[in-house]
């Protein structure tokens, strides 16, 4: 979750009365927020950097608050106070505008086709007769980083600029191009850099490093220009310092560049509508033109509201509460979301605003109900259903073989469910295709590919991490694989199997037939063929010849134990001998 730092004293300001720290605790609470911390900026600093550093730091009271991660409206001082004033009913919810200028031509940000190769779209919005105060300025600043680094994924979808719009001209064309073809001096810089040496500047910078990746392998830079060919910025790195904004600035420029249009439209939304009250007239908000490479042209920001239709009833079977639908638009228009009851059948009428693109279903409509309400006062009741819970069959034979096997004298391993193509296939001597191996259609890294087919490569990796412990070696693991299963409808099932394997200067064989004999005698099933167990001679390619065998129970085959091949011992970086033993546990239960 994310949390937002505010000033304790600016906070009870804005809300127009002061509170105890339980008071603004409980506040939290029934507004589904969470209370952090309550510290200082010298305490931070001296927790974070020691006590000297934190010299001169301010002892002003700061609360952090835990805010849900997709209320992109709280994370701002602005949105918080006017999240809270609604629900406490001092204030209704604004509402949003979208205007057009009130002299001349609307702004227009030209976007050409070059684009295409990095980051195709963007957006634009401008803030008119705006006054900023230190406070002010700040909190816009932080909103921008807290979009950052929520919905805009650390700018891989999304990066903002902001700028002095008295200090450039339009129109303005976002564009892209090679990085020795851009030159401009960079936000807080005193000299002109090529986007080239921009990247060498700031591979040491503790903030901007993290963002080069995203286009630095890139044949071009996204840049955006004014008419008079000054960059405004170099997105999604950083802003140009001509045009930076000030607490003297009385119109902005918002520009939001993106992978994802729809994040941009989100984020554009959210810092209009938080920082428009700031406005000469109050929550309005300036329209830019966006003009597309195929001639298209839009307008933003959207600021669109759209209207649902659910049913009181529909609330009141959720919840747990009974209560009328008159009640119930009340309620959720404490949290922001205008509603009023509509015909004879209790048909509610939300209108959900440009604040709150969170709300994707009729579920959230009525959570945020549930939270208007008070959890703390929904009648607590027993439930209709009676039933009495009961372990997994499965599971709880796992458990019991678990310990018996540890007692035994094998220690549990733990290993991960995905692994690569590699591991169950090429260094076991199998084919990948006759593996019945779930793919992972993009896999972040060459190690997980796949979800494994065996637990072997798993407890072998566990081995060859550990080989320099004294020897023998005797690890088991009791989980899950995954195969492919047509006759299922998700096309793959679950496979509970059980894999030991013995690790010494001899392979030791008889050890883990052993472990095989006492799994059999704790399961009670006799050695014998038809309803018993038995092995007979096999081969496979994993084992090494004449030293293998498979497993029989109840007629059916459940697996094998052998001695493996030279080969795959090797693979995985060992050079001692190996028994295992992998089997089917399901046909046990």
């Amino acid at each position: 979750m994310p949390t937002v730092s505010v000033k304790r004293d600016l906070l009870f300001q804005a809300l127009g009365r002061e509170y105890t720290d339980e008071e603004f605790d409980e506040l939290c609470f029934e507004f589904g927020l969470e209370l952090d911390e309550i510290t200082t900026e010298r305490d931070i600093i001296s927790r974070e950097q020691g006590d000297v550093k934190a010299e001169g730091a301010s002892d002003v009271i700061l609360y952090k608050i835990d805010v849900p991660a997709n209320r992109y409206d709280l994370l701002c001082l602005e949105g918080l106070v006017r999240g809270l004033q609604v629900f406490k009913e001092r204030m209704e919810a604004p509402r949003y505008k979208r205007v057009s200028p009130s002299s001349g031509e609307p702004q227009r940000l030209i976007i050409t086709e070059e684009t295409a190769a990095v980051r195709p779209h963007a957006v634009a919005a401008v803030l008119r007769n705006i006054t900023f105060t230190q406070e002010h300025y700040e909190s816009f600043i932080e909103l921008q980083e807290k979009l950052h680094q929520n919905v805009c994924r650390k700018r891989t979808l999304v990066a903002i600029g902001t700028h002095d719009l008295d200090t450039i001209s339009g129109p303005f064309t976002y564009t892209a191009k090679p990085p020795g073809d851009i030159r401009f001096k960079p936000l807080n810089q005193t000299k002109e850099y090529t986007a080239t040496e921009l990247m060498s500047l700031y591979k040491n910078d503790s903030h901007l490093r993290h963002y080069l990746h995203i286009i630095e392998d890139k044949p071009v830079y996204p840049v955006i220009y004014d008419s008079n060919g000054i960059v405004l910025s170099m997105p999604p790195i950083i802003n140009g310092d001509h045009s930076k904004i000030s607490l003297n600035t009385k119109n902005v420029f918002i520009e939001c560049t993106a992978t994802d249009l729809t994040k941009a439209k989100i984020v554009l939304d959210m810092i209009v509508t938080m920082f428009s009250e700031y406005c000469e007239e109050p929550f309005t908000v300036e329209e830019a033109e966006v003009v597309y490479p195929d001639g298209r042209v839009c307008k933003y920001p959207e600021l669109a509201y759209r209207k649902e239709m659910l049913s009181g009833d529909f609330i009141n079977q959720k919840v747990g509460i009974n209560e009328s639908a008159d009640r119930i638009a009340q309620l959720l228009t404490r949290m922001c979301l205008r509603s009023e009851v509509v015909g004879e059948d209790g048909q509610i009428e939300v209108e959900l605003p440009p604040t709150r693109s969170d709300v994707i279903h009729a579920c959230d409509i009525m959570e945020d109900a549930a939270i208007a309400y008070g959890f703390n006062n929904i009648v607590r009741t027993t439930p209709r259903t009676y039933t009495v819970a009961n372990q997994l069959p499965l599971n709880k034979l796992t458990e019991l073989l678990r310990h018996d096997i540890a007692a035994a004298g094998f220690t549990e391993a733990l290993t991960f469910a995905l692994c690569s193509q590699e591991d169950i296939a090429d260094k076991l001597g199998k084919n990948i295709a006759e593996t019945r191996a779930v793919h992972i259609a993009n896999p972040k890294t060459a190690e997980f590919q796949v979800a494994r087919t065996t637990l072997l490569p798993g407890v072998l990796k566990t081995v060859a991490a550990n080989r320099k412990m004294p020897l023998p070696l005797k690890l088991f693991e009791i989980s899950d694989v995954v195969l492919k299963d047509d006759t299922k409808d998700v096309g793959a099932k679950n496979n509970r199997r059980l894999c030991a394997i013995y690790y010494n200067k001899s392979p030791g064989f008889e050890v883990i037939h052993g472990l095989l004999d006492r799994v059999m005698q704790l399961l009670e099933v006799k050695p014998g063929k038809g309803e018993g167990y038995h092995i007979q001679a096999a081969e496979d390619s994993t084992f090494f010849p004449g030293r293998c065998a498979e497993i029989f129970a109840y007629g059916k085959s459940i697996g094998h134990l052998g001695v493996l091949h030279p080969d795959i011992i090797n693979r995985f970086e060992l050079n001692m001998p190996c028994s295992a033993l992998d089997i089917d546990i399901e046909p046990f239960l």
